[in-house]
């Protein structure tokens, strides 16, 4: 595939939710992001905003729209919408928002992150005695039920809550908080998902979702909850080290920086010959992660000097040579330079009245079905006269509530060649919703995320078993094991792929093509299929073939430049963070490729490339640089426009309280409960700009107050004050917490080897958790099943394959 492939024009009637309305209300990135996801793809979203404008509009850069000034990471997030104006308090205004609300396909409803709190949960925007339901998705902070259901809450709070935050930073802390865009984007990627499936199923029903932002960034941790299991997750290792996965971190170069994701000996030995030190690489001090992590700062003291010596080019072509992962970690002026991105049309023009500038394109490609190319901003209130006139006349077709008991994807089929993190982790959420997912492995090459280490426990003990990691990222699956470096086995995928609706897949980008299992050979096997293909850049270009993993595309995306302390370097956010969100891009991409199948019968090849899919998160440097020709510098934990925001020591051992103050009247509140009442009613604080001026004394009040408590004592404390606060809970914390474990987050799930836990989903429907029908399946589990199901095949064609070794339950060695 070539990079014009991925630059192909969309056509507007092509795009996969043309002719669909979309109703987006309420406050914050989440919902703004989830818009904009159907926005670039067709919809017609109408995103509704107090009088006095959606609070985002003031968030830096500003540019002038000719009409006033106006946010410009606003625009990229409302791209394509239409904006109108309510005021909630109203009895006219809220009679017409019903109005607009049933002349809606979809609603997103975010205003129980607002003031109202979940009280807007008993006020649907449509009575459910309507004779048309719209699909709904309603944002909540932690859900409707449970202890913490009406703390105040906010994309800091949530995050720190959900464990994604106390692994990162200094030994002695405080942790990092990444920016907020982190949360919003995977918030916005995770409601629109399970919104795109309902709206592939609606043909059974409408649906009610409600959805916890806390347990949706919990999945940007979720694989320390398999660790957890196995091992336990120990304290905080240090700036950009985690688990046993080292060298892998950021190094300065000659010219900017270069990183590094060390994971196996022969990765460890390539670096080792790349950087001129053979004798490292026979050393058995480092023949294993945990033990490089041990000696860790032998190891980085040695690359600390070494890596200046080249630039980052040069260092990225010689780590490649040796298959190391390693990438270039670009400033952002640098980012939007880059070759690769601008032969893929990363970056696309947004208009925002008279200003323009370049923003992130979304990163599920379709071609000609979308996304749009950048696009048009509203202004305040542009399109109140249509949708308080004509706009109102609309009549849906009406949407009845689907049955109980039943899944929106029942009968969709997906050959799920994917391994690791990102690529399990989108076809969960898929087979969670009801697809039939079939995961391919082999007995000689399963799934890596079962293990890597090839020793006698592994075949003997059968240890491929028991790895929490993989046990977690596959429940809900059928597990089917197919030879595919024979000609039977590919045979037989090929007729797996011919009933098909979609294929995914992960492998490196020779691996298909070798096997003669690539797009061009699979859409002739099916014509209608949806193939999505995975890589860290991409397919059709000169990095397609670069190593990576989730830290790797973390590094190259340019983030940790903006996260951390002033003073410290350049910061990763969590472990292999790269991978839930290429899984949460990866699924939606998907759907989205499924619904545009259902529209028009074609099949397409989606190019995803998930260090592309990491920009979303990075477009508040990218929008700033291109607004302001430079990003502004690192501010730690502190917030633009939440002041005072920071995490603070709390009695205990290693225990943090995040506080991040989004009003005045919070302010306020804060203030009387650390005991410092004048500062409530002093007229200098009760601006941003009054309180940034004094931050580092406020700052100095907060952690004295929060340093004579428990974490405990000080979330209570100021949560019941109105104050939005949470614990940066370590994950040990996370499973034992007692309001995920009240809400039935965690389940146990039993398979013939044992039980273990297992998260459940982070939306629902009517209240109760979600059903997790199946738990991971053991090594080809389904194999017989799916082929007699699917293919037909008989017992004796089945035992002429386990013979052969084409199919099986125990895994062998390679070749």
């Amino acid at each position: 595939m070539s990079p014009d492939d991925v630059r192909h024009p969309p056509q507007a009637d092509a795009l996969p939710f043309v002719g669909v309305r979309v109703l987006e209300v309420g406050p914050g990135q989440g919902v703004a992001f989830a818009g904009k996801l159907f926005a670039d793809f067709g919809a017609e979203v109408i995103k509704v905003e107090p009088p006095a404008g959606d609070e985002l509009r003031a968030w830096p850069p500003l540019v002038n729209t000719g009409q006033g000034e106006d946010s410009a990471y606003f625009a990229w997030l409302n791209t394509n919408k239409h904006s109108v104006t309510a005021d909630a308090g109203q009895p006219a205004d809220q009679a017409w928002l019903a109005q607009l609300a049933a002349s809606a396909d979809i609603v997103l409803d975010a205003r129980a992150l607002g003031e109202q709190g979940l009280a807007a949960l008993a006020q649907p925007l449509v009575p459910p005695t309507a004779a048309h339901q719209p699909l709904t998705a309603q944002l909540t902070w932690f859900g409707d039920s449970g202890p913490y259901r009406h703390f105040v809450g906010g994309d800091a709070v949530a995050r720190a809550m959900s464990g994604a935050v106390h692994g990162n930073g200094p030994v002695e802390g405080p942790p990092h908080l990444p920016h907020d865009s982190h949360s919003g984007v995977v918030t916005g990627l995770a409601t629109f998902g399970t919104v795109a499936a309902g709206w592939l199923g609606r043909r059974g029903g409408s649906r009610h979702y409600v959805l916890s932002v806390q347990e949706i960034l919990f999945h940007v941790v979720e694989m320390e909850a398999g660790i957890a299991q196995i091992s336990g997750v120990g304290p905080r290792l240090g700036v950009n080290r985690y688990g046993s996965t080292q060298p892998g971190g950021i190094f300065k170069t000659q010219d900017s920086f270069i990183g590094v994701f060390t994971v196996t000996l022969p990765q460890w030995k390539g670096l080792c010959r790349a950087i001129d030190r053979p004798d490292m690489a026979d050393d058995p001090r480092f023949a294993i992660g945990p033990d490089r992590m041990a000696n860790a700062d032998e190891i980085d003291a040695v690359l600390r000097e070494v890596f200046p010596t080249r630039t980052s080019a040069e260092w990225f072509e010689r780590l490649s040579a040796e298959k190391h992962p390693a990438v270039i970690v670009p400033t952002t002026e640098q980012l939007m330079q880059q070759t690769v991105h601008r032969d893929r049309g990363a970056f696309v023009p947004v208009q925002d009245g008279q200003a323009r500038f370049e923003a992130p394109v979304l990163p599920q490609r379709l071609g000609e079905s979308g996304p749009l190319r950048g696009g048009q901003a509203p202004l305040l209130g542009q399109h109140n006269a249509h949708y308080r006139g004509p706009g109102l006349e609309r009549r849906p077709e009406a949407l009845k509530p689907a049955a109980a008991g039943t899944l929106p994807l029942a009968g969709v089929r997906i050959i799920d060649l994917t391994m690791g993190w990102a690529g399990p982790f989108a076809t969960r959420k898929l087979a969670d919703l009801g697809a039939e997912v079939i995961k391919v492995e082999s007995v000689s090459y399963a799934d890596w995320w079962r293990g890597a280490v090839y020793n006698d426990a592994y075949f003997r003990g059968k240890t491929y078993e028991f790895n929490h990691n993989y046990l977690l990222m596959n429940r809900n699956k059928r597990g089917i094991t197919l030879d595919l470096t024979s000609e039977t086995g590919r045979e037989l995928l090929k007729q797996l792929v011919a009933g098909a609706d979609a294929v995914i897949e992960n492998y490196s980008a020779e691996v298909l093509p070798k096997l003669g299992l690539d797009w061009p050979v699979l859409r002739e096997v099916n014509p209608r299929l949806v193939m999505l293909t995975m890589p860290a850049f991409g397919v059709g270009n000169a990095w397609s073939n670069a190593r990576a993993y989730g830290g790797t595309l973390e590094q190259a995306s340019g983030l940790p430049l903006h996260t951390g302390h002033p003073d410290g370097p350049p910061a990763m956010t969590a472990y292999a963070y790269g991978d839930p969100i290429g899984g949460f891009n990866s699924s939606s991409a998907l759907l989205l490729g499924l619904i545009a199948q259902q529209r028009d019968g074609k099949g397409r090849h989606i190019n995803l490339s998930q260090v592309e899919g990491m920009l979303s998160l990075a477009a508040p440097y990218i929008i700033e640089q291109s607004v302001r020709g430079e990003t502004s510098p690192r501010i730690g934990n502190r917030h633009a426009r939440h002041v005072p925001q920071g995490i603070y020591r709390t009695m205990g051992i290693d225990a943090w309280m995040l506080v991040s103050i989004q009003s005045t009247p919070q302010w306020q509140a804060l203030c009387e409960v650390i005991g410092k009442p004048d500062w409530a009613t002093d007229a200098g604080l009760q601006t941003l700009e009054g309180r940034r001026a004094r931050q580092d004394e406020i700052d100095q009040a907060i952690a004295g107050w929060c340093g004579h408590r428990s974490a405990d004592a000080a979330l209570y404390t100021l949560q019941a004050a109105g104050v939005p606060a949470g614990e940066a809970k370590p994950i040990a914390s996370v499973m034992r917490d007692p309001h995920l474990l009240a809400r039935g987050f965690w389940c146990t799930l039993e398979r013939p080897v044992g039980p273990y836990v297992s998260t459940t989903t982070y939306y629902r429907e009517g209240g109760a958790p979600m059903p997790i029908h199946n738990a991971s399946p053991m090594l080809g589990e389904h194999t017989e099943a799916v082929l007699r199901e699917h293919l037909g095949l008989s017992d004796e064609r089945l035992a002429e394959l386990r013979a052969q070794q084409v199919i099986g339950t125990s895994a062998v060695g390679k070749g």
